[in-house]
């Protein structure tokens, strides 16, 4: 039986996947750092009935941050001409409703889970 915790985390893990995608960066190595994020964030979304709004916001942030440090910052913003900056998500918590926002511009770029290939690393 699928419980709102596992519906949550598998939303998240698609939405953010379809981003490593789209972005060109959905290898392996990459992959597996999500599922040990999204694996991570299990215990707080039992913790919080209001969690399933703001996992997926969360499950982004805490891959770039893992992404940070493995191979660079992701994604890169390609709306800009100027020097490659991230993207972040807004709100801050991660929800409800997550988009990428550009770092420079403060624009929002997509929602997250619908980059196209408009921010790659």
């Amino acid at each position: 039986m699928v419980t709102n915790v596992d519906e949550a985390l598998l939303r998240a893990r698609a939405q953010v996947l379809h981003d490593l995608e789209a972005t060109g960066v959905a290898d392996a190595a990459t992959v597996s750092t999500l599922e040990e994020v999204v694996a991570g964030r299990r215990w707080w979304v039992t913790e919080w009935d209001q969690a399933p709004a703001y996992v997926a916001g969360l499950v982004a942030q805490d891959l770039q941050d893992r992404l940070l440090e493995e191979r660079g910052r992701w994604p890169l913003c390609t709306r800009c001409e100027d020097a490659a900056h991230a993207l972040y998500i807004h709100p801050d918590l991660g929800g409800p409703d997550p988009v990428w926002v550009c770092e420079e511009t403060g624009q929002e770029v997509a929602p997250l889970g619908s980059l196209s290939g408009a921010a790659t690393t």
